[in-house]
């Protein structure tokens, strides 16, 4: 079977044999019963996950941070070391987490202590690993943009609603909940003006051009490519050795850009605001004027000015 015909059947295939696990109130055992604690997976350990997912999910008592996962070796060291070395400091105990490794999202999903994991991947990895999450009874933190197509975006809703986990995104950060909040809180004329509102987004300026080299020892360029298209290894188009914004942001089958990676933010704030979150838009119309530029490891490809509408 081809790679990527495998992992586009991995969670169709696994949806049966899943079973939602009981959690017992926290009645029965009291304030520090085992259910009072929530056991965390962290799927990605990258620029994301370091300055932003981890850091945010560690400082909560509720949370347990207990298993990292990653595809490149070097990343997923770092991300253990961060969260051992975080509760060593906080609790003066050398071993009181000796965070689990995993190379496999989905060897992570089978380990029944773990209650919830929060999916730091490119953007190409979002939905997947989502829906497995929930069809695994797992709760499901993810990045955004939470997919990169409606399909695949109305499918992991679907899992999501229907196996009753709670899931969120990056818009539920207090930054962008507060505006949304004010609307729906009782302004005069909070629908309209939502409505017509303009977005505007900053730049993201193209990369130098990048020849293929050799995959680097340690990643899974193989895995980390997913169900997209194959195209060759250069190590600015897909992560640098450190931890620096990475270029597969501004490659097309990975991530859309600023329209996805800030348009997101500003989009569900307006459906937010107008009470629309759960039902979207009836149509939706946007107009674009892409530069005819060459984006040598983005692999962008010269467009026209066009105008869309979709109803």
């Amino acid at each position: 079977m081809k790679r990527r015909t495998f992992l586009r059947n991995a969670s169709v295939a696994t949806a049966g044999a899943i079973v939602v696990p009981t959690i017992v109130p926290s009645s029965v055992f009291g304030k520090n019963a085992p259910s009072n604690t929530i056991q965390i997976g962290q799927i990605g350990c990258g620029r994301i996950a370091r300055e932003h997912d981890m850091p945010g999910t560690l400082e909560h008592e509720v949370a347990r941070m207990i298993a990292v996962c990653d595809v490149d070796r070097n990343r997923l060291a770092d991300g253990k070391k961060m969260v051992d070395d975080y509760y060593k400091t906080k609790t003066a105990q050398e071993k009181y987490i000796n965070a689990k490794m995993y190379d496999d999202y989905r060897e992570m999903l089978l380990n029944k202590d773990i209650d919830a994991v929060v999916i730091s991947t490119p953007d190409h990895w979002h939905a997947q690993p989502a829906i497995e999450a929930a069809l695994a009874g797992k709760h499901v933190y993810v990045q955004k943009p939470t997919s990169l197509t409606v399909t695949e975006g109305r499918i992991m809703a679907d899992i999501v609603k229907r196996k009753r986990h709670y899931s969120a995104s990056w818009d539920s950060a207090t930054f962008f909940a507060s505006v949304p909040h004010r609307c729906r809180a009782g302004a005069q004329r909070p629908y309209r003006a939502v409505a017509y509102r303009k977005i505007g987004l900053p730049g993201d300026p193209s990369g130098p051009e990048a020849t293929e080299i050799p995959v680097p020892k340690g990643l899974n360029y193989d895995m980390w490519l997913g169900e997209t298209p194959y195209v060759p290894y250069t190590e600015i188009g897909v992560h640098p050795p450190g931890y620096g914004r990475p270029g597969w942001l501004r490659r097309e089958q990975f991530g859309a850009g600023m329209i996805a990676s800030w348009g997101q933010h500003h989009y569900d704030s307006a459906a937010w605001g107008m009470d629309t979150e759960y039902t979207g838009p009836i149509s939706v119309q946007a107009v674009a004027e892409f530069r005819n530029q060459d984006c040598g490891m983005c692999m962008a490809i010269s467009r026209p000015k066009r105008n869309m509408q979709m109803e």
